[in-house]
């Protein structure tokens, strides 16, 4: 009875508090970040608070978001949290966990003020994702991911937000949102509730944008390239010519009248700047972070891997999810079940949607899908897939997180598969994402343990048996068997490796005592030291007249993915206390690897309609 009773009391309490918040729902909650007068990479932020009626406030500032999958704990980088009354006196304020404050007397709170570090300034002292992360060069970039810069207050997340910023008049804020404010010196954002302003990050500097339309989309692309290396008009044209393939590919799926690609150019020569390279999406908008050092080449192919993915984000979770998601805790997270869909089918579709569009040949798909056969493969291949995304969050299952982004995509591979077969080729797993779109969509989650029944309902019997055996299941899957069902088989194929890597072991290493590179002993050197005559103890000094050492080794490596065959090159190398240069061309060498190809005219109409339709 006691237990009764009680739980009525806590049910009273949060109807009550339910109430009160839904009431208060219109009154916006007033932000204010200075991005003018930093000081020790520290930026101010005042929030103003609605009214309350409660005697204790908390104010929060996430534990995790979504995307990111991990606890990066953001409150860590918030300091001098300091609660005031109308008349400006300070209220006490206690700090209940690294993320969370409580503000006692809250009745008479009027503000909160605080000051936010950086997190890439010091990335050797946590472990978030640089595209999640925030950067405060004051007058140079702001990199305002919004959840690391402001917070809410329990019982009041769904509030709306307005947000001003002030800033310097020659930085300027590259965002999906529309600014209000017709200042050169400060914007003003609206956002409908806190979610939403989570889900807008904003990059400050120097105006280096490009702007396109497609489909009745604007896009706009904003890069820091902090030594001037690349600048959005260089990669715009790709961006352009991969963006519009992916339009094309979804049909009418998105409906989104902007889209926005932030890009940040880490300088990897410096300790203090980003070294997590990657993207994180956002419903109209995608954060990324790539090392400058790469070619323009390799940027752009980098690009499209990675911005195609978070593209195709709005598919899944952003249009199809869970409860979990649309009710994202950000302090108390509950994780869905279902991240072969939101990273897998996602990153299956950043794939298939080349080879479709004709960005890539089929040998290249198969050779992908291969290799991440092989990586799966290396991974756990028997932890139920909806187990491990359900606790994602702890070992044993934090730790097979990456292989989302390949038995994933393999899951969504074999379930495109099934399904172009038991339809004749006539529907695929667009398909079945478009169906679900339109049963759910943004604003209608469903339930984790429904969605394979719904699936099922909606395809075939056979799909909802590969859901229970294969990804709710220990099974592994017969990537062979389901290849074939498209008359593709396994084949030996051979393909371009790293000129500095054989067998995955580098070929170079590094004198410690003056930070030199030095070519290994090695039975035999590949074909790239080989065509060269370099031999073991030479000294690497330069590449087509770029200095190399310890210092930026990582821009050789990266430099070297961009290089082709019979490219010329010159390499400047000391040997037996003698300097010289070699003239030659670059011979990649070639490693074997399983692969696939189609064998199976029979059935060559139906893989068309596999990678075509």
């Amino acid at each position: 009875m006691k237990k009764i009773v009680l739980l009525f009391a806590l049910l009273l309490s949060f109807w009550s508090n339910t109430i009160h918040a839904q009431t208060k729902k219109a009154e916006p909650i007033q932000v204010q970040i200075d991005l003018a007068t930093i000081a020790d990479d520290k930026v101010n932020v005042t929030v103003v608070a609605p009214k309350l009626q409660q005697d204790e406030a908390v104010f929060n500032i996430p534990k995790i978001i979504p995307g990111t999958y991990s606890i990066d704990d953001y409150g860590k980088y918030i300091e001098n949290l300091t609660a005031y009354d109308a008349a400006g006196k300070t209220l006490v304020v206690e700090k209940q966990d690294d993320n969370s404050w409580i503000i006692k007397n809250a009745k008479k709170l009027a503000k909160i003020s605080y000051q936010v570090n950086d997190t890439y300034d010091i990335e050797n002292t946590h472990k978030i994702f640089s595209p999640a992360g925030t950067n405060i060069e004051a007058g140079k970039n702001i990199l305002v991911n919004t959840h690391g810069f402001v917070g809410y207050f329990t019982g009041y997340i769904e509030n709306p937000y307005q947000v001003k910023i002030m800033h310097p008049e020659n930085l300027w804020g590259a965002t999906s949102m529309t600014d209000l404010d017709n200042s050169n010196t400060q914007d003003l954002f609206e956002t409908s509730r806190y979610a939403e302003l989570v889900e807008n990050p904003i990059m400050y500097g120097k105006k280096d944008v490009s702007t396109f339309t497609i489909q009745g989309m604007d896009i706009l692309i904003a890069v820091y390239s902090p030594n001037g290396v690349h600048s959005a008009e260089s990669i715009s044209a790709d961006m352009k010519r991969m963006m519009t393939a992916q339009k094309t590919f979804l049909g009418s799926f998105n409906a989104n009248k902007k889209y926005s690609v932030l890009i940040y150019l880490s300088d990897v020569q410096k300790e203090n700047d980003a070294h997590g390279f990657g993207a994180l999406e956002h419903p109209t908008c995608t954060t990324v972070v790539m090392p400058e050092a790469m070619g323009k080449d390799e940027l752009a192919e980098q690009l499209k891997d990675v911005v195609s993915h978070e593209f195709f984000h709005i598919v899944s979770p952003l249009t199809i999810h869970s409860k979990e998601i649309q009710f994202f805790d950000y302090n108390k997270p509950k994780m869905s079940q279902h991240l072969w869909m939101y990273e897998g089918v996602t990153e299956y579709f950043a794939n298939l949607f080349q080879v479709n569009q004709g960005l890539i040949d089929e040998s290249a798909f198969y050779s992908r899908m291969a290799g991440k056969i092989a990586n799966a493969a290396s991974m756990n291949d028997t932890m139920p897939f909806t187990t491990m995304s359900a606790n994602v969050l702890v070992e044993p299952y934090k730790e097979q997180y990456l292989n989302v982004y390949e038995k994933g995509a393999l899951i969504g591979m074999c379930l495109d598969i099934l399904i172009r077969e038991k339809s004749q080729g006539q529907r695929g797993i667009l398909d079945l994402m478009q169906k679900l779109s339109a049963k759910y969509g943004k604003q209608k989650p469903f339930n984790d343990e429904e969605l394979f029944a719904t699936i099922t309902a909606l395809t075939y019997p056979e799909v909802g048996d590969f859901l229970s055996t294969y990804v709710s299941g220990e099974t592994p899957i017969p990537y062979d068997s389901f290849l074939a069902k498209m008359g593709v088989t396994k084949k030996v194929i051979q393909v371009a490796g790293n000129p500095f890597i054989k067998d995955q072991k580098p070929l170079i290493t590094i004198n410690p005592a003056n930070k030199e590179i030095i070519v290994l002993p090695a039975n035999p050197l590949n074909a790239f030291f080989t065509e060269l005559g370099l031999q073991a103890g030479d000294v690497i000094l330069a590449i087509n007249d770029t200095n190399y050492n310890l210092d930026n080794i990582y821009d050789l490596i990266m430099a070297s993915e961009g290089w082709k065959e019979n490219d010329t090159i010159a390499v400047s190398i000391r040997r037996d206390d003698k300097n010289q240069v070699i003239q030659g061309k670059v011979k990649l060498p070639m490693e074997d690897r399983d692969g696939f190809e189609a064998s199976n005219a029979q059935l060559s109409k139906l893989k068309e309609a596999w990678l075509k339709g």
